[in-house]
């Protein structure tokens, strides 16, 4: 068999196309074995890893980038960064300090039910809500436990449970 064919063949359109097709490598091989397998898959596996080859020098490169940038920086821009980080912090503390600050003044002392309920990022917001947590818990106090129909019997004393139990031990 040659490496090359030659067809008469032409296009959808009619128009003639080469004849002259190369069929080397173009035949396919069915996998018999493993080793065929294994071959073919450690093959694959060696391209893949060619492609990612220099990742490890690229990794490096970054961190020496990173390394420049970072001693680049003018003091005055780490002081700005600095800066930065200490406002956000101050922020969380002073919106911590006044929720803890209306929750003492509403009564309010669970730590769990300050984190839960309070839970407003201005001060009007807190004060709303630590009011309303306050006002159910009062009215909670104020009612105390209730179960509606307690110790009201339902049931007539003369069932035949009732029958049953006096014929067993002689009662009326």
């Amino acid at each position: 068999m040659s490496d090359t064919a030659t067809q008469d063949t032409s296009n959808t359109d009619g128009k003639e196309t080469s004849g002259d097709t190369s069929t080397a490598g173009d035949e396919f091989k069915p996998i018999t074995s493993q080793d065929d397998l294994n071959e073919i898959v450690g093959d694959r596996v060696q391209r893949e890893r060619a492609k990612y080859a220099d990742y490890k020098d690229l990794k490096a490169k970054a961190a020496k980038l990173a390394d420049l940038e970072s001693a680049n920086q003018t003091d005055a821009e780490k002081a700005q960064a600095r800066i930065a980080e200490l406002e956000t912090e101050v922020k969380t503390v002073r919106m911590d300090a006044t929720r803890r600050k209306i929750a003492g003044d509403h009564g309010i002392t669970d730590g769990d039910d300050i984190e839960l309920f309070l839970t407003g990022t201005d001060e009007e917001t807190l004060t709303r809500q630590a009011k309303r947590l306050a006002d159910r818990e009062a009215d909670r106090k104020k009612n105390g436990n209730h179960v509606s129909r307690e110790g009201n019997n339902t049931k007539s004393a003369e069932g035949d449970d009732l029958k049953t139990v006096r014929a067993l031990f002689g009662g009326d």
